[in-house]
């Protein structure tokens, strides 16, 4: 046990190993994890951001699926605190058919928006939860084209010619671009239509060839 009762949160600084209330479990595969948590609640989570979301990199939460009878922040709250500070989800690995475990960093500064977190964003505003740190994220995002220019997931964009055209004259870059989700496809094809200048158009272009090239999703690898 510790200390008698399960916490609000808990955590070990012990790589693959992760403390789930009173358990101690090993995450098996490759993943590189420092520490994790698991928050009962929505607000144990964000007095955790209050704490910790300027002189923190990431963080990876512990997230217990619907049909577990043990509960935790589900995924959609923890994005919309996470939003409020400035962060955002990223890599999901699962853990068991129960748990399964989720990266959290700080939002950077090209990052794509996308419809559903723009909207998400937008009711922790009505609502007054959004913080300053949350907010210069978002105007930031505005002056740099990516807030009007939020993709949905439901459907692939159209992919830009000159975008296309670069990826196929590199085999294994379509190949993979191709391979992509939705997400991921649009993420790429916004951050290209997004660009102000054409020399800046281009240098997002090369930059998406190098990473799918490498099967690299957008700026979570």
């Amino acid at each position: 046990m510790i200390g008698g009762q399960a916490p609000e949160f808990a955590g070990l600084n012990q790589k693959k190993n992760i403390v789930i209330g009173s358990y101690l479990i090993e995450v098996k595969g490759s993943m590189n994890v420092e520490e994790a948590l698991v928050f009962k609640t929505r607000n144990g989570w964000r007095r955790w951001l209050e704490k910790h979301q300027k002189d923190t990199k990431e963080i990876w939460l512990v997230h217990y699926k619907k049909q577990s009878e043990k509960k935790s922040i589900n995924h959609f709250e923890a994005v919309e605190e996470a939003l409020c500070f400035g962060w955002i989800d990223s890599t999901l690995k699962k853990i068991d058919e129960e748990r399964f475990i989720l990266r959290y960093t700080p939002r950077k500064p090209k990052s794509v928006w996308s419809k559903i977190n723009k909207e998400k964003a937008e009711e922790m505003i009505r609502t007054g939860k959004m913080t300053p740190v949350g907010l210069e994220k978002i105007t930031e995002a505005k002056k740099r084209g990516l807030w009007v220019g939020a993709y949905t997931n439901k459907v692939k964009e159209r992919i830009p010619s000159d975008l296309k055209q670069a990826l196929m004259s590199d085999g294994k870059a379509w190949e993979n671009f191709q391979g992509f989700a939705n997400s991921y496809w649009n993420m790429y094809c916004g951050w290209v239509k997004n660009a102000k200048t054409t020399e800046t158009r281009q240098k997002r272009i090369t930059e998406v060839v190098h990473r799918s090239h490498l099967n690299k999703k957008p700026w979570i690898e």
